[in-house]
């Protein structure tokens, strides 16, 4: 499946193909013909496996684990708590996804720069889209970063919204990256240079007390 939000790209390259195909040369419309099939591969929107176990947590996007890190003080989570931050890059699918059933309790946007997804301080400068879930078992922020190729965070979702594990619920155009901050009491499972896979791959296991 390609998503929706992917066909204006895809059309946009296949207009200007056919334009310069007719009117210049065929042989100079191959760039917006592999311009295009990239759109239709970057908006790719593949089925998931989740895990049906309630008490692991999934990864919330596709990429590459940049890091773990402890967090002090998280105001949604309110407890101490693990952040894991993932790069996607220009070739992973986009597609955010719920890392646990629950309810979307607080939601917020911040505009800002755009620096390359991978800097330390993208989650303080670039453009951000952060949901925070919560069920009876705990709370965990994700928060979507704009990259320096991305130029639009996309949120399908809103407060009081439920979701299901492994939900779609945005999606990040070009390069980004993602953030989720769980609480200590979830053993994290994955480790920097990890890859993941949105929906499937188990970030976290609530830890037994």
């Amino acid at each position: 499946m390609i998503l929706k939000d992917g066909y204006p790209f895809i059309l946009a390259a296949l207009g200007v193909a056919v334009f310069i195909g007719l009117v210049v040369d065929p042989y100079w419309a191959i760039v917006p013909v592999v311009l295009m099939l990239y759109f239709a591969y970057f908006f790719r929107d593949p089925e998931r496996e989740i895990p049906d176990d309630e008490n692991v947590i999934v990864s919330p996007a596709d990429g590459k684990v940049m890091e773990v890190v402890p967090v002090a003080d998280d105001d949604f989570v309110g407890e101490p708590s693990n952040k894991v931050v993932i790069f996607l890059s220009i070739f992973d699918v986009h597609i955010n996804r719920s890392p646990m059933k629950g309810i979307i309790k607080i939601q917020s946007y911040i505009c800002g720069r755009f620096r390359p997804a991978y800097k330390d301080e993208v989650g303080f400068e670039n453009e951000r889209h952060m949901i925070g879930i919560e069920n009876d078992k705990m709370r965990v922020t994700v928060t979507q970063i704009a990259g320096i190729l991305a130029r639009r965070i996309i949120s399908w979702v809103t407060i009081d919204d439920v979701l299901e594990k492994g939900e779609r619920y945005g999606l990040i155009k070009f390069g980004s990256c993602t953030e989720i901050v769980m609480p200590q009491r979830v053993d994290v499972l994955v480790k920097k240079g990890d890859k993941v896979i949105g929906g499937e791959t188990i970030i976290g296991r609530i830890r037994d007390v």
